[in-house]
């Protein structure tokens, strides 16, 4: 037997579809029916601009009521309203007739943004928390009928005559017994702060009571009442959508407060105010910046038509912005089917590339038009500058013309003027600069010290990228490596082939290592003995330049986990021309020659932060002694 036909898919697969895929966060369906209630009131508006409607606008506001009794949530507006029929076409059309159809369009994440205009899908995220749902509606035209459409979830719906007097539409929710979480004011007060905060028609939630003023007493003391008013709770005209020349600082360092109560004033802002090839409008500031990089992401918010989506802005903002703060809002940026999460696209792409161009330019211009006051905010504004940088081909090739270097001596250079600046001095034997760096100026002061001593310039690179900001210079910079100041002795961080005649001699030079090797007795230290100026330190321990970077990428989780496993080897240079030398050798006394090589290697050691323990106890102890003799 052979027979062909068509699978069906039925009406019932609609509402586990909506309750358990479609929608992960319950709490969403007050979202998507405030945001339709709002839909409605604009329309209304919208007509009776046109003409198209004639009749008298009034309070156009929306309003959520909860009966915790009753067990009820109720969203109201005074919108366009619908008639039966248009309740038929455009509420009963996606869960019954046209279910294969949505099916069909909801494996496809290009058309989510079509489906919800199409077939109202937001309206069935109720049937998430509630066990029956009515719609009391009145049409703004005035020969339709109130109508009622009443569904429990199943496959039935009734409508009915209705019984409502204004034009508008009321949605009840009969909460279900396993969602009566949503049943109390502070819960729904929650939600509708998150997500309906900034819609452009006032919402309603309620009453609230405040204290005025209420003239004085005898004795001219100011009186208070308490006064009952509307609990509205949104802002419908937020900073990003007026024109930015009609706004000042205050205000916009006012709506970052409301943003962010509890942080500290943003250093600058950027207005972003798009409208071809995309919709685009906006406002990103730039936060002061701590070093814990996972406490400042997610303050990003994405609206799209004044509506919250979220805060998970990864493809639209830059990664290296991700530690901005502010908002951005565009209708164009496609989401999932429920509105909840980002798709993949071309605009998405497109709007990154703008938001990384616009930041460019803001700083390029702040730059030039300010060169002191860009310098000030530099610790703040640099790690953004450096992460974009090592991260962004296209922002790298402008930022380095507004990209700045700072020294031990807090002067700032930008990487063109740093290379004038060093060059002359800091160029070695093989026609290579070389920029010493510190990446702790407190501990490695006396490095620093001697590197002045020769003229040498000491860039300051302790920030919390600076490591992976090192590898990016010396692979964007021709001819240039960059070193830090305590990796090797000074003579060798810059060698220029210049050699130091040692005042020892070789019998005294091989003497002195048998001398130190004893003192210093670990077998993770390289023993160097090196003919250097006399005023240069008697021991220095240094790490060589790769085993350090490596180690400090590691340890800020750069990953290179098996260099921070590695053994620490370490480099340890006597200085055979230093008068300790000779006062070693001269010792009558094994004993002698052996405590002051170990107190000359202990304060090489202290000077790096490695001395500690019975080492640093017995260091203190032998100076005691040392001073008393």
């Amino acid at each position: 037997m052979e027979e062909k036909g068509t699978i069906s898919i039925h009406t019932e697969n609609i509402f586990p579809i909506i309750k358990k895929f479609l929608y992960s966060d319950h709490e969403i369906f007050l979202r998507e029916l405030v945001s339709n209630a709002v839909d409605a009131s604009q329309k209304i508006k919208r007509l009776s601009s046109l003409g198209e409607f004639k009749g008298e606008l009034g309070d156009i506001r929306v309003e959520v009521e909860f009966d915790e009794k009753k067990k009820t949530i109720t969203i109201r507006d005074k919108g366009i309203g619908m008639s039966a029929d248009e309740i038929k076409k455009y509420i009963n059309q996606i869960a019954f007739s046209g279910a294969t159809e949505f099916v069909e369009k909801f494996k496809d994440a290009k058309d989510a943004n079509e489906i919800i205009g199409k077939f109202g899908l937001g309206f069935y995220s109720a049937f998430m928390v509630a066990s029956k749902v009515e719609i009391h509606t009145k049409s703004y035209r005035d020969e339709n009928e109130a109508a009622k459409w009443v569904c429990d979830g199943s496959t039935e719906f009734e409508i009915t005559k209705g019984d409502k007097k204004e034009r508008g539409t009321d949605i009840v929710l009969h909460i279900n017994d396993d969602s009566k979480e949503f049943l109390d004011r502070s819960r729904l007060q929650g939600i509708l702060d998150k997500y309906c905060k900034f819609l452009p028609v006032e919402i309603k939630f309620g009453t609230t009571e405040e204290s005025v003023p209420d003239g004085e007493d005898k004795d001219g003391n100011p009186q208070y009442k308490t006064v009952t008013k509307d609990n509205i709770i949104n802002n419908t005209k937020p900073l990003w959508s007026i024109a930015p020349s009609e706004l000042k600082d205050e205000d916009y360092l006012k709506f970052y407060k409301e943003l962010y109560p509890f942080s500290e004033d943003p250093l600058f802002w950027i207005h972003l105010n798009v409208d071809y090839p995309f919709n685009l409008t906006g406002i990103l500031y730039f936060p002061k910046v701590k070093n814990d990089f996972e406490v400042q992401k997610n303050k990003i918010q994405l609206y799209s038509r004044q509506v919250f989506i979220t805060d998970e802005v990864k493809d639209v903002v830059p990664e290296f912005l991700m530690l901005l703060h502010g908002v951005i809002d565009s209708p164009d940026i496609p989401l999932n089917v429920s509105r909840s999460f980002l798709q993949s696209d071309s605009n998405v792409k497109k709007i990154n590339a703008h938001i990384t161009k616009k930041v460019a330019d803001k700083l390029n211009e702040l730059f030039k038009k300010d060169r002191k006051s860009y310098e000030e905010k530099w610790d703040h504004i640099g790690i953004f500058v450096k992460y974009g940088m090592i991260s962004e081909e296209k922002f790298h090739e402008k930022a380095k013309d507004f990209a700045l270097l700072k020294n031990s001596e807090n002067k700032f250079f930008t990487l063109e003027e740093y290379k004038k600046h060093v060059e002359p001095n800091q160029t070695d034997k093989d026609k290579n600069i070389v920029y010493i760096y510190s990446t702790d100026p407190g501990k490695q002061d006396a490095y620093i010290q001697t590197a002045k001593k020769r003229s040498y310039d000491v860039l300051t690179m302790d920030g919390v990228i600076d490591n992976h900001f090192i590898n990016t210079l010396e692979q964007k910079l021709e001819k240039t490596s960059l070193k830090r100041v305590d990796a090797d002795i000074i003579d060798k961080l810059i060698d220029k082939d210049e050699k130091q005649e040692s005042v020892l001699s070789d019998t005294e030079k091989d003497k002195l290592k048998v001398v130190f090797e004893k003192a210093i007795d670990k077998k993770d230290v390289i023993l160097n003995l090196d003919s250097l100026a006399p005023d240069e330190l008697p021991v220095t321990v240094t790490m060589p330049e790769f085993m350090r970077r490596m180690k400090d990428m590691a340890a800020m989780g750069g990953g290179m986990g098996m260099m921070g496993n590695m053994p620490e080897n370490y480099n340890v240079t006597v200085n055979t021309n230093h008068p300790i030398a000779s006062k070693i050798l001269k010792a009558k006394k094994e004993e002698n020659k052996q405590k002051l090589a170990k107190q000359a290697y202990d304060l090489a050691m202290l000077s790096q932060g490695l001395l500690s323990g019975s080492d640093l106890t017995n260091f203190i102890n032998r100076s005691i002694e040392l001073v008393s003799e």
